[in-house]
């Protein structure tokens, strides 16, 4: 199906931009990109998934990278019932997937109410790229039978308030998303709650680019491992015993990977 039939004019699409790495689009993100009369992106949508937009397509920068908002929430609603009501067809680029952490449901209930069609296109979420760069596994059988995502992303001055209890409870990954600058305080708050200090961690930093760092070590060091990690950088933490180094695999696809060499 071609992108054209995808997307009606006056129609607005959710579409994920995944972590990065535009060879991780789905085709049908990378159809709507092509085919879109203008392009609303966050900050955190890749450079190379940007390149996909055609040079005559209209973009807008709106921002929405943590604690640097170009643009407030009720703006970029405004901008995308706009362009629906004058007949174009409209692309909104979220990093990742849009309904996770996306904020998706605010902009389809202000567009729905205006009577404007919007559908989402699903993406790649920062978490199964960082597994899968790190070699690891979200889940594993026998350890971790569950996944739980969770955001440390705040207003200014809001606490970071979570159910440590429930999150600290082994037998599962954890996921949280933007936790670079609560990471201190993640970590204690996990153990105080009962989560083993020696549970592992990796921290994702800008998944999928070039400039990808994972970052390696158990739960009580947490605080330490991310002090190197610029407040620019898009930082993914996953603390689990699923997520753990196993050097053996690294070995192992190395072996393979100089073989095809």
């Amino acid at each position: 199906m071609s992108g054209a039939s995808l997307m009606a004019p006056g129609e607005v699409w959710l579409v994920g931009a995944g972590p990065g790495d535009p060879d991780l689009l789905t085709r049908k993100a990378e159809k709507l990109i092509r085919t879109a009369d203008v392009v609303f992106f966050d900050a955190l949508v890749g450079p190379g998934v940007l390149d996909l937009i055609p040079s005559g397509t209209e973009r807008v920068s709106v921002g929405k990278r943590s604690g640097r908002h170009s643009k407030a929430q009720g703006s970029i609603n405004d901008l995308l019932l706009e362009a629906a009501r004058a007949g174009k067809r409209v692309v909104r680029l979220k990093g990742g997937d849009p309904s996770i952490f996306g904020r998706s449901a605010e902009e389809m209930d202000h567009l729905t109410a205006a009577g404007v069609a919007v559908r989402i296109c699903p993406g790649v979420t920062t978490a199964s790229a960082a597994a899968a760069s790190g070699l690891a596994s979200l889940t594993l059988r026998g350890v971790a039978r569950g996944l739980t995502l969770v955001t440390a992303h705040l207003k200014t001055g809001e606490p970071l308030k979570l159910d440590w209890e429930t999150l600290a409870r082994p037998g599962g990954t954890l996921g949280v998303y933007m936790g670079r600058a609560a990471a201190g305080e993640i970590g204690r708050s996990l153990i105080a709650a009962g989560r083993d200090p020696d549970t592992p961690v990796m921290i994702a930093v800008n998944v999928s680019l070039p400039n990808e760092r994972l970052i390696r070590g158990k739960l009580s060091a947490l605080a330490f491992l991310v002090a190197t990690i610029s407040d620019d950088d898009p930082t993914l933490l996953l603390i689990g015993e699923a997520v753990e180094a196993r050097p053996e695999r690294v070995r192992e696809v190395a072996k393979m990977a100089d073989a095809i060499a």
